[in-house]
């Protein structure tokens, strides 16, 4: 086995498109694993776990390229593939850099005046982010921000430019959205209706448009506001937005807002600001006392007039001896709203339960994660 650690000095590429390139370079012939990311400390650290020396003086702005391949011809096989791939990502494909080529875009705002866009995906590292949205907030498009480590403060001035200029904000942290029938990030395919989703949520979004799916009931636009925007100090800027967008959408009928559990009073105001829409909207908000997210889409169908379907069974028999048995709870998850939601219901049963994600400041768990109470951990967090 070959292993091969190429440092690109700033060689700045968006995360999301490198995602689809280390997919195309692991198909490679000879190639066993390979990632093309920037190095970020979060980067670098599961390329160290996955058994990459990654040079110590790498850097947020420069670009990894790590390769395992079964022999030397593996590698070079994977080493043209990256590059065959990220020539792509920069549109030049196979024309070589002529002459005749457009000089290309240095900033947002110049590729938004070359362009008829209305929506700017920005993943850029979070410091960055910010100055991105605003560029193109000023050009009048909405905004998905894949990017997180966006203060809350700069979070409410985004959005508060976003409502001035009626553009809308989805994030920061957004991970998933469904525009028009294009899924952007980590979205799923489903077939369009004539329902909108408005979603503080990534895998609660995810799991609602799935439920949705399965019971035979299509989807119009699914708009990602961020984990944050129920919350107090955002107090729901972009889902009022996300709520006007959809009110003037002859496509959408009717709305479900999918949330983490969400400040009291902000969700209050929102109620009362949906009825004023002429849209008719329903809630998927978790919280204590509140229905899961399958019962909220159960009780979605059945106002909405459809048929609830029986979901497809995953869990194992209560008896199955292949079960782990213990005397704590063990929740692992990839995302908040799982998370939040195995936490409500289990702990109507079981009492608090810690995470590194607590309902409650005082269930939180130490820095290594370990503890003998029951216990759910979100690995999607830093």
């Amino acid at each position: 086995m070959t292993t091969h650690v190429e440092l690109r000095r700033g060689a700045y590429h968006d995360s999301v498109s490198l995602m689809q390139v280390s997919r195309t370079v692991a198909g490679a012939f000879g190639v066993t694993a390979a990632q093309v990311a920037m190095a970020t400390e979060l980067n670098v650290d599961v390329l160290r776990g996955m058994g990459f020396d990654v040079p110590a003086e790498a850097g947020p702005n420069d670009l990894v390229v790590a390769l395992r391949a079964h022999d030397a011809d593996g590698v070079d096989a994977g080493l043209a593939a990256v590059a065959d791939a990220l020539a792509a990502m920069r549109g030049t494909g196979d024309s070589g850099g002529s002459s005749d080529d457009a000089v290309a875009p240095r900033t947002l705002g110049s590729a938004a005046a070359r362009s008829a866009a209305n929506l700017a995906v920005i993943s850029v590292p979070g410091q960055h982010a910010v100055t991105e949205a605003f560029d193109a907030i000023a050009s009048g498009m909405s905004v998905m921000l894949f990017s997180d480590n966006v203060s809350v403060e700069d979070e409410v001035r985004l959005k508060d430019a976003a409502a001035a200029a009626d553009v809308l904000v989805m994030g920061p942290d957004c991970g998933t959205a469904h525009v028009g029938g294009v899924a952007l990030g980590f979205a799923n395919v489903v077939r369009p209706g004539a329902v909108g989703i408005v979603a503080a949520s990534g895998t609660g979004a995810q799991q609602v448009m799935c439920l949705l799916d399965a019971a035979g009931v299509g989807l119009s636009h699914c708009l990602g506001v961020g984990g944050r925007d129920l919350k107090d100090a955002v107090g729901g800027r972009s889902t009022r937005q996300a709520l006007a967008a959809l009110a003037d959408d002859p496509a959408t009928e009717t709305v479900l807002v999918v949330s983490k559990p969400p400040d009291a009073a902000v969700l209050t105001d929102l109620e009362a600001h949906a009825a004023q829409l002429g849209l008719r909207v329903h809630w998927a908000v978790l919280g204590s006392g509140r229905p899961d997210l399958t019962r909220a889409v159960e009780d979605f169908l059945v106002a909405e007039g459809h048929s609830v379907p029986t979901w497809p069974a995953a869990l194992a028999a209560a008896d199955d001896p292949a079960l782990t048995r213990g005397p704590s709870l063990r929740g692992l998850f990839c995302g908040g709203t799982l998370a939040d939601e195995a936490m409500l219901v289990a702990g109507d049963q079981l009492g608090g339960i810690r995470s590194n994600i607590p309902l409650q400041p005082e269930l939180a768990l130490p820095h290594d994660l370990k503890a003998d109470d029951h216990l759910v951990i979100d690995q999607a967090v830093d």
